[in-house]
């Protein structure tokens, strides 16, 4: 497969990383499908005009990030592209949408339950008040990415299975008249439980991102709490910050 890569070689960031960063934005893009198979390293290095030690460096460097894998009698293919997430106030589907994937969504669960302590306190409701209480698994054409469980005052909304599996779950509030304006997030870090990882396609243990979330509408009402568990090796958050 012929890539387009233009480099600098003025520029004090090194080839390899030029090549490699080229690459993984045309992984990225979708302009290198998953499973599309790159020239050897010898036929690059010729097309690029690098050494193939140059070469070799950008595609190890692509290989630990787990965007190529090397099968013997193979080559070296694609394996999926990392999904990133700007920090703001977007819903996974309308993400995923935008970057070009097919998201699909399986409702794992909808149900009224009495509202956990965690749940309560940050809803700003009573322990043990009715809440809409959902599970989904969420996954692109390269596979399962997240889990999301949320939760929201059951007068919020009335949504259904097929809602929710047509549509992400910000889309729908808002198309139900709730204004949503903020939202707290923390990002951290688990591992697998073994319900967990079967969903996923991980191993038991596998390194997960999870994000845990209260969104406010724009008179300050909690509107929903969310827990989400996504895949670490397909998955980060994008910010920017500032000096202020």
């Amino acid at each position: 497969m012929n890539l387009s890569v233009e480099l600098d070689r003025s520029d004090p960031v090194p080839l390899y990383f030029q090549v490699a960063r080229q690459i993984e934005a045309a992984i990225v893009e979708g302009r290198l499908r998953p499973g599309a198979r790159l020239d050897n390293e010898l036929v690059l290095a010729e097309q690029l005009r690098l050494s193939r030690l140059t070469i070799r460096r950008a595609i190890q460097h692509l290989v630990d990030k787990g965007l190529l894998v090397r099968k013997r009698g193979v080559g070296t293919q694609v394996v999926h592209g990392q999904v990133k997430r700007a920090a703001t106030l977007t819903s996974l589907y309308d993400d995923l949408v935008k970057s070009g994937q097919q998201p699909t969504t399986q409702v794992l669960k909808i149900d009224l339950v009495p509202a956990p302590a965690e749940v309560a306190d940050a809803l700003g409701i009573s322990e043990g008040r009715q809440v809409l209480a959902l599970e989904r698994l969420r996954s692109t054409q390269d596979g399962p990415l997240a889990i999301m469980r949320n939760w929201l005052p059951a007068s919020l909304a009335e949504l259904t299975t097929e809602q929710l599996e047509q549509r992400g779950l910000f889309q729908l509030l808002r198309s139900n008249g709730v204004h949503l304006r903020v939202a707290s997030q923390q990002i951290g870090a688990s591992n697998a439980t073994t319900a967990e990882a079967r969903l996923l396609g991980e191993n038991r243990g596998a390194a997960l991102l999870t994000m845990v979330r209260t969104t406010y509408d724009d008179v300050g009402r909690a509107v929903e709490y969310g827990r989400d568990s996504y895949r670490a090796s397909r998955y980060t958050f994008e910010m920017t910050l500032v000096d202020r």
